[in-house]
């Protein structure tokens, strides 16, 4: 039989462990890719940048580990019975896509804003990129709270397997 090369396969349609790991590597990197720009394009704000670069890594990350230690298949199969938030956040196709894109455009808008304001909305009056930087800030404050209600979830999860696991050796 011939075996398939899963390395040429589309990263969120693997599957597999490694898919959920390609996918979620991939979001990653792009975004911190983005918020390194961000810092430095807008010094001042450098530390908000790296701050939400660490909660954006860090909550994945831990939330991602603990699924696959608790023998998930991906980040997105989640108990049911746990965090209401991460629930709707992924088992809503919508919710989790406005989420992303938000999130996402909120950081490109700050980008683009650093080159103008892109084409007026009314004659004098603010530019797209700043009606949509600000119809994006709260979905992006809301995906960062996210983000926290990962790490703490995650963070609890393997506290709890940590202490099933010392309390077998016992």
């Amino acid at each position: 039989m011939k075996q398939e090369n899963i390395f040429l396969f589309v990263p969120n349609l693997i599957g597999t462990r490694f898919g959920a790991m390609l996918d979620m590597l991939t979001d990653r990197c792009a975004t911190m890719c983005l918020l390194v720009n961000l810092a430095m394009l807008y010094p001042e704000s450098a530390l908000l940048f790296q701050l939400s670069m660490s909660l954006d890594v860090a909550s994945h990350w831990l939330h991602l580990h603990s699924t696959v230690v608790k023998g998930g298949e991906s980040h997105k199969s989640i108990d049911l019975s746990g965090n209401w938030i991460l629930r709707i956040y992924y088992n809503s196709r919508t919710v989790l896509f406005i989420m992303c894109a938000g999130n996402e455009l909120f950081y490109c808008m700050l980008y683009l804003l650093c080159f103008g304001e892109g084409p007026e909305i009314l004659p004098g009056h603010m530019g797209l990129y700043r009606l949509i930087l600000w119809v994006s800030t709260p979905i992006a404050i809301t995906k960062s709270l996210i983000s926290l209600v990962h790490l703490i979830s995650a963070s609890c999860n393997m506290a709890a397997l940590d202490a099933a696991e010392r309390s077998k050796r016992k």
